[in-house]
């Protein structure tokens, strides 16, 4: 009897995709643990919006970096650092007893999570092509999904029995799992190596940081560090410019499908990210729901992302265009808003939650997993980790904007309703306990409503502006760095072709795992017209 040979390309999906489960499950768990942070640390108001915020903000700061790194030293060096961070900041937060120290881990996790998330990203895209590229990032948005339904119910479990800090150490248990599980995977990088744009990675990492941190901070100084983090930002273009080898080749940001991609997958994350990270505070606080039981009502938004991406790769591969799924899943998310701002009332069932929370879900699960897959269809070998970290970087440096200025209004459309601002702030953290609760309930939903309402309002601005983005894909000239680049690929792949069909089958092999023996026929994605090579191709 023959051994039983696993694909590597096997073994590096099922690690990628335990990261991939990983994070999302610890960013929707936390959520679930707010309330209980703020109590037993004394923390309320944007301190303890932090321990979310200062996650996102962070790793959004630093994914492009991550992205460009991987590319020079390895995406699966990038990745194993990234996870080392990430458990090394998840420990640091179960065993912080001040909200500032669990503020400080929590940023440390936030850097680690950029490494998993840009290397993952590239790690996929490199290795996978064609329908098998479509299928494996099909099962990343089922997997992510999965982590984002169980998150709240798992971490609600936990709160309630053992603590808040259980929830960390759990999370930092499956940290040292991936760091282990790294070993076995295999190492991939750009064919051709140019230096570090240290230029451009200090005048990008420290222009967004400023920003981001200067919309979260209320402080007299927000404007002057706003200001300074533009100006930086504004630098960090025109260092690209003049760079031979940038950390981001304005290419990219050129290409109006490759952009109409990350607007869209962007905007899902806003339509959603709200909803889902403060949501079962209010649920916990005006419904009088226990942790596990809010857990359990955020099923109804995070449990069709179980189903959603493998129904999304199966539509593509049949020659339904992405870009007509990407739109419709942008109207879904701002119905569902709409229907949110409009239901919602102090002690709302889940009944009546089932149709708004359900249409964001969906609208979550059509686009994961078709975003990222698209947006790495039109970017060649030697800049996927630069694709993936841009992607990425937009991504989640928007979704800690909006978690900001969404708790920020929160805060203060409380304020402007109840007059002090102490007070606002632990509404707002779910603290509504005392004779005044109905009242209390009452301005946090009219709150909500406001809050939500406006979400609905940019969603469908966003569902316009990414049906005129897709509509067409144009080539883009690549700037000489990036030329360079795709030369080094394409004689790296000519060294390779006499593999290549044992590589596909390989590919095939890992794919096909996820769906079962029968693989859909092969991908028909949103494609430039006829005539002209692949947008951004290398």
């Amino acid at each position: 009897m023959k051994p039983l040979r696993v694909p590597r390309s096997a073994i590096t999906l099922v690690i990628v995709l335990l990261g991939y489960l990983t994070l999302p499950m610890s960013m929707t768990g936390t959520t679930i643990a707010l309330p209980e942070i703020g109590r037993d640390l004394h923390a309320s108001g944007p301190a303890l919006q932090w321990v979310v915020t200062g996650y996102f903000l962070t790793a959004s700061a630093v994914m492009l970096l991550a992205g460009s790194l991987g590319d020079l030293f390895g995406r699966r060096k990038v990745y194993a650092t990234g996870a080392a961070l990430y458990t090394l900041g998840t420990f640091a937060a179960a065993t912080s007893h001040d909200i500032l120290l669990l503020d400080a881990a929590r940023t440390l996790a936030g850097i680690g999570a950029a490494g998993v998330m840009a290397g993952g990203g590239a790690i996929l895209a490199s290795t996978f092509e064609g329908a098998a590229r479509t299928r494996v990032f099909a099962a990343v948005g089922t997997v992510a999904g999965i982590g984002i339904a169980v998150g709240p119910s798992l971490s609600g479990l936990l709160v309630g029995s053992f603590g808040w800090r259980t929830t960390f150490l759990v999370f930092g248990v499956a940290g040292i799992v991936i760091i282990s599980a790294t070993l076995f995977m295999q190492e991939s990088r750009a064919a051709v190596r140019p230096k570090v744009d240290r230029p451009g990675a200090v005048t990008f990492i420290a222009g967004l940081g400023l920003v981001m941190f200067s919309i979260t901070n209320s402080g007299p100084s927000r404007w002057a560090g706003l200001a300074a983090g533009l100006a930086l930002l504004v630098l960090f273009v025109r260092v690209e410019r003049r760079s031979d080898h940038p950390m981001l080749d304005l290419g990219l940001v050129r290409n109006r499908g490759f952009m109409g991609w990350i607007v869209g997958g962007t905007s899902i994350a806003l339509g959603s990210s709200g909803i889902m990270i403060y949501f079962p505070t209010y649920l916990q606080g005006a419904g009088g729901l226990t942790a596990s039981g809010a857990g359990l009502v955020m099923l109804l938004m995070t449990a069709p992302v179980f189903v959603a991406p493998q129904v999304t790769a199966r539509l593509v591969n049949r020659g339904v265009r992405a870009g007509r799924l990407i739109v419709t899943a942008l109207a879904l998310s701002a119905t569902g808003n709409v229907l949110l701002a409009v239901l919602l009332h102090p002690g709302i069932t889940a009944a009546e939650l089932a149709a708004p929370l359900a249409l964001v879900g969906i609208a979550n699960g059509l686009a994961m997993g078709l975003v990222d897959g698209q947006a790495m269809g039109m970017v060649g070998p030697a800049r996927v980790g630069m694709a993936s970290g841009l992607l990425n970087t937009v991504r989640a440096g928007s979704n800690s904007l909006m978690l900001a200025v969404f708790g920020a209004a929160l805060i203060a459309l409380l304020q402007t309703r109840l007059g002090a601002g102490t007070l606002a702030g632990e509404v707002a953290a779910g603290q509504l306990a005392g004779p005044r609760h109905a009242e209390l309930a009452g301005e946090f939903t009219y709150s909500w409503q406001i809050a939500v309402g406006a979400v609905a309002v940019l969603m469908a601005g966003a569902t316009l502006l990414v049906h005129r983005l897709l509509r067409t894909t144009a080539p883009v000239a690549e700037s000489a760095g990036a030329a360079e680049q795709r030369t080094g690929a394409q004689q790296e792949t000519g060294a390779q072709q006499e593999t290549a069909a044992a590589g596909a089958a390989e590919q095939e092999t890992a794919a096909g795992t996820v769906e079962g023996a029968t693989a859909p026929p092969p991908a028909a994605a949103d494609a430039p017209p006829a005539g002209t090579r692949p947008a951004l191709r290398g």
